[in-house]
């Protein structure tokens, strides 16, 4: 009886010993995390225009653009120019380029995204499709110089 005194006592006196050293370790991560919160620092995040000064210049890829072949809604021989920017093509007035008059066309029908390596079209859950030299899309396509899209009754004919 009298030996287990001296050992309880050192258990007790080992569990305050780690308490301590515990809060200790905390204290010093939060005070450590405060001082680092307070301190200016530079953001890393960069803007588009940043980082184009930093990338060496290339040449900007020939995009392509769409001709319109024949359509209910569109003038035949109108040219749409790619850019950088996607193109959203259907009857709601919202589209990059508006068909309103083609009734088998969807609000918003297909999308053409132009990348580095191409010009890609997918369909966007239209009703009747998007067909690419008379084939329907099941997924994006990566369009080659001399393909018909049709969307509705609407062919546009992309040309490098």
């Amino acid at each position: 009886m009298l030996a287990s005194a001296p050992v309880e006592s050192t258990l007790a006196i080992l569990k305050i010993a780690f308490l301590v050293l515990l809060y200790l370790f905390i204290w010093r991560i939060v005070r450590s995390a405060a001082r680092d919160l307070r301190l200016p620092q530079e953001s890393m995040i960069l803007r588009p225009h940043q980082v184009a000064g930093l990338l060496p210049q290339q040449p900007s890829p020939q995009l392509g653009r769409l001709v319109v072949s024949a359509s209910p809604a569109l003038v035949e021989g109108d040219v749409f120019q790619f850019d950088t920017a996607p193109l959203s093509v259907g009857r709601a007035v919202g589209n990059d380029i508006a068909i309103s008059d083609d009734e088998y066309a969807s609000g918003r029908h297909a999308r053409f995204e132009p990348r580095r390596d191409g010009v890609y079209v997918e369909d966007v859950g239209s009703t009747n499709g998007t067909f690419v030299n008379g084939v329907r899309l099941t997924r994006e396509r990566r369009l080659a110089p001399g393909d018909v899209i049709r969307i509705g009754e609407t062919d546009l004919r992309f040309e490098p």
